[in-house]
């Protein structure tokens, strides 16, 4: 089976080279001449392309010549804006409506879901003015697309406690909704196995332990400066994003369910 990954960076790349590993043929995308040797090293076909927002490239069509397509290009909204995404993926529907590919793989985010206070299911309300949510919608009605709204991506050397390491923070109590990597790459090939096509999951680790326990798992775990937890003034808005769905209709087995035990490198 012929796979094409848009965006090969800190998820993109790792998820190329699992599914080479697994017998895929895979075409990847980099913005990084430099970086298209590493794609390279790791078994996947490199294509130079950059989306700013139109795609722009050589060899555009070929790397959409395969059946699926996984999109995992940052949105980086704080920066450009939320249209810029969107305008990213409208740019991509010509190719696709000429191309071999039949199913999509979109990369999505709970940061989609207002902060309701309670647990979070799939079919809740959307921030609709969200970059994410017009995307999703675009890929949605053009092909059978899968969109992964993932939690906070962790694992490696993306570790918590390092970005609060000796800040004062008042979310102490707030329960996070982090996913490890190896556990979105695991729902990738489980989603692309079991072809389930056309659906949203929530991609979150069954298990929301409050940020303070996570973060002096870390400090203790990894020798990180201990945040300096303060009281609230008031309440702090949150939410608990439930992934009752992805477990029960992929019924996959979590590597790592508890975010107090993930796995990192320093």
């Amino acid at each position: 089976m012929k796979i094409s990954i848009l965006g090969c960076g800190w998820l993109g790349l790792p998820l190329g080279k699992y599914l080479v590993e697994q017998g895929y043929y895979v075409n990847g995308s980099t913005t990084s001449e430099t970086k298209s040797f590493a794609l390279q090293s790791a078994g996947i076909h490199p294509f130079l392309l950059n989306l700013s927002p139109e795609i722009s490239g050589e060899k555009i069509t070929e790397f959409f010549d395969n059946e699926i397509l996984i999109i995992a290009i940052p949105p980086r909204a704080s920066k450009f804006g939320e249209d810029f995404h969107v305008q990213q993926i409208r740019s991509l529907i010509p190719f696709l409506a000429q191309s071999s590919v039949r199913n999509i793989i979109y990369i999505s985010s709970t940061s989609v879901y207002p902060e309701l206070n309670r647990v979070v299911m799939e079919q809740d309300q959307t921030i609709e003015t969200s970059g994410l949510v017009q995307a999703e919608k675009i890929l949605q009605s053009f092909s059978k697309t899968t969109v992964l709204r993932c939690g906070g991506l962790m694992g490696y050397e993306r570790i918590p406690a390092k970005y609060f390491a000796g800040k004062t923070i008042n979310t102490g109590q707030i329960p996070v909704n982090y996913v490890h990597r190896d556990d979105v790459i695991g729902i990738i090939e489980s989603i692309i196995l079991q072809k389930k096509y056309g659906a949203t999951y929530n991609v979150v680790s069954p298990q929301h332990p409050v940020r303070e326990d996570v973060y002096l798992k870390n400090c203790a775990d990894l020798g990180f400066i201990e945040p300096i937890f303060a009281q609230p003034t008031e309440a702090i808005p949150y939410k608990i994003i439930s992934p009752e769905k992805l477990l029960n209709e992929i019924k996959y087995t979590f590597k790592f369910p508890d975010p107090l035990g993930f796995y990192y490198e320093v």
